[in-house]
């Protein structure tokens, strides 16, 4: 009999009761009923027979056994006790037989709760044991906002389509992420194949990640594992070598570092601002100017899209300022993926060392690229990209949206606008959102009307035409070559479109300071940094970068309500997020006289309570934006 078996789980169970104690946490079994009695329970599934990894196995269905047990699920009884004795010959005959009965468990939000089979579970963990066999049936709370809750939502998605139960993301559009990555076909069945391909990957990436040291850190292994096959492709896992798997990883380990972090990214919220230093010292030994040569990689041309002829204009800008002192080229119609990292390569092959990737598309071949040449400064153009082997940058478009919605709402005839966003990205949010506070300071009887041109299956000139909307807020920029005039905003009467406001990036101004910062070695200071963080640029009006030009036509009166308030914003002494700020359903986001913080504002998910309309989830969008907003979208769960 396994009575010194016993006696080491004992001890496991003691000290770990004696940590939880002292820690102030409860110290046994969490009981699955206590937190079914806060919750909304949707529906009840049975999973039948399941294969359960240990690890996920938290607590006990009742409080019955609860007290018998540490939270490790170590026991805590005395070695004399009746529980002591069944427990020594169950190990016993799990030793000699494997396990013959499976247990009956509950699974809630991605953790098992035993129903029967506690004693099962302890000797199992406690014998190294990666699994058990069990009946399984699924407890699906009712759907929230709450974030546990919409990733769980996302796993309910791809449990159904992989039967796969041991992968949990800590980060919300991590399960749509990951399909992407390895299955295109996502709505189709894995098959068992594929299933054990998966979970050779999944093991082969968990050995190394663990041998490294992968369980100190707080990120789910999961977490890591996406990062990993992101940069390094989902083949690698079962092609590459133990060695060259554990040798991507060492490369790339401050990734993960970062996911493990709260406070990951370091906005710099003007060109002022500088990244926490070493000291003066680093400055001191810099090496004197060098000659660059920088590189600019479009996912379109110039000539095709208005979003990389505003990059061109910034390029033509560093052209003119700085002459000979630097040179400049571009490299256009790049697909995301290995043809971006190809043209990164090509620039650097080229003789490139400071590289922009002028879309959020290009993130991760910008970061596979920098990771393999440290010496070589590769910016993209994103927000809220917490990765330290590259800068991101990015402008606050959400000031100049929020005077063009004061704009907006002082014109409108009938309290309606329009509005028309493309990509349910990082930062869009904020701008539709600061649009419509805009138009509300000024009028609040006003309603903004919001519509996608990325949506499937929608036009949204018809839908304002049906509720006699004229006064319209489009995209920022038009190409060279384009008549329209649907374009900033404008006002459509008797089919004429009169232009008011443009919304303007002035990315000359941005890349301007860039190449300055490199120049003079505040880039390299800012490099050394000893602190764990991605520096993210994230410059508005104050700087330069981000403008509204006005129409001629404008009332007097606006005209000057919004120079007064742009010069404020620009002072620093207004921001329009400041509350109370209400959403659609009323709920109360932002208290009264108080500012939101920059990283709530760009990771907004919600509309405010001016708004008619949604925020598209991934599967309403058509392909290439749905690529897009599955890498950096707000939007990442189904539409309630």
């Amino acid at each position: 009999m396994s009575m010194d078996d016993y006696d080491k789980a004992l001890r496991l169970g003691q000290k770990k009761f004696r940590e939880q104690a002292s820690s102030g946490n409860y110290p046994y079994l969490p009981v699955l009923d206590d937190l079914l009695a806060q919750t909304d329970i949707e529906s009840r599934t049975n999973l039948g027979m399941v294969d359960i990894p240990l690890e996920l196995i938290v607590g006990t269905s009742t409080e019955g056994r609860t007290t018998a047990f540490a939270s490790n699920f170590m026991p805590i009884l005395e070695p004399k006790s009746e529980f002591a004795m069944k427990w020594a010959l169950l190990c016993d005959a799990l030793i000699d037989e494997g396990q013959r009965d499976p247990v009956t468990a509950y699974e809630f939000m991605g953790r098992f709760y035993i129903i029967e089979g506690n004693k099962r579970v302890s000797v199992s963990k406690f014998l190294g044991a990666v699994s058990v066999v069990g009946t399984v049936t699924r407890m699906v709370p009712k759907r929230s906002d709450d974030p546990a809750n919409k990733i769980y939502y996302e796993f309910l998605d791809f449990y159904r389509l992989t039967h796969i139960n041991y992968v949990w993301f800590s980060q919300e559009g991590s399960y749509p992420r990951l399909m992407k990555l390895i299955d295109n076909s996502s709505n189709v069945e894995w098959t068992k194949d594929e299933q054990s391909l998966f979970r050779s990957a999944w093991l082969a990436f968990n050995r190394e990640y663990k041998a490294l040291g992968g369980e100190k850190l707080s990120c789910t292994p999961a977490d890591a594992m996406l990062t990993y096959i992101e940069l390094f492709d989902y083949a690698t896992l079962f092609e590459d070598t133990p060695e060259e798997i554990r040798h991507n990883m060492t490369k790339i380990w401050d990734e993960f570092l970062l996911i493990d972090k709260d406070d990951s990214i370091a906005l710099l919220m003007n060109p002022n601002e500088e990244a926490p230093k070493k000291g003066i010292l680093s400055k001191l030994l810099s090496s004197g100017p060098e000659h660059l040569k920088v590189a600019f990689i479009h996912h379109k041309t110039a000539e095709t899209s208005a979003w990389t002829y505003g990059h061109e204009l910034g390029r033509a800008h560093l052209d003119q300022i700085f002459g000979d002192t630097i040179e400049t080229c571009s490299i256009d119609d790049v697909e995301p993926g290995d043809d971006a990292y190809d043209a990164i390569e090509q620039a650097i092959d080229e003789g490139c060392n400071v590289i922009f990737t002028t879309t959020p598309e290009f993130i991760n071949a910008s970061l596979k690229a920098a990771i393999e040449h440290p010496d070589i400064r590769i910016l993209n153009c994103s927000l809220n990209t917490p990765h330290r082997y590259i800068r991101t940058y990015y402008g606050r478009m959400y000031e100049a949206k929020f005077l063009s919605g004061i704009l907006a709402g002082a014109i409108t005839q009938n309290n309606k606008i329009g509005y028309i966003a493309d990509y349910p990205i990082y930062g869009m949010t904020a701008n539709i959102n600061a649009f419509a506070l805009g138009a509300k300071m000024v009028n609040p009887d006003v309603k903004i009307y919001l519509e996608w041109s990325t949506l499937k299956d929608t036009d949204p000139y018809e839908r304002f035409k049906e509720k006699e909307i004229i006064v319209i807020s489009n995209k920022e920029m038009i190409t060279p070559n384009s008549k329209t005039r649907e374009f900033g905003l404008y006002a459509e009467k008797n089919g004429i479109k009169t232009n008011l406001a443009m919304p303007v990036w002035h990315w000359g101004v941005f890349y301007e300071k860039i190449i300055r910062s490199i120049l003079s070695g505040a880039w390299k200071a800012d490099d050394e940094t000893d602190d764990l963080q991605a520096l993210n640029y994230w410059w508005g009006m104050s700087a330069g970068v981000i403008d509204l030009i006005y129409s001629e036509k404008i009332p007097a009166g606006t005209l000057q309500l919004m120079r007064l308030l742009k010069r404020t914003i620009c002072d620093n002494n207004f921001v329009p997020f400041t509350g109370p700020l209400y959403d659609q359903t009323g709920a109360l986001r932002c208290d009264e006289n108080v500012i939101m913080e920059p990283e709530d504002v760009i990771a907004m998910d919600w509309l405010v309570d001016n708004i008619i309309g949604i925020i598209p989830t991934p599967d309403e969008l058509i392909d290439d934006a749905r690529d897009v907003v599955l890498q950096h979208g707000v939007a990442l769960t189904e539409t309630k």
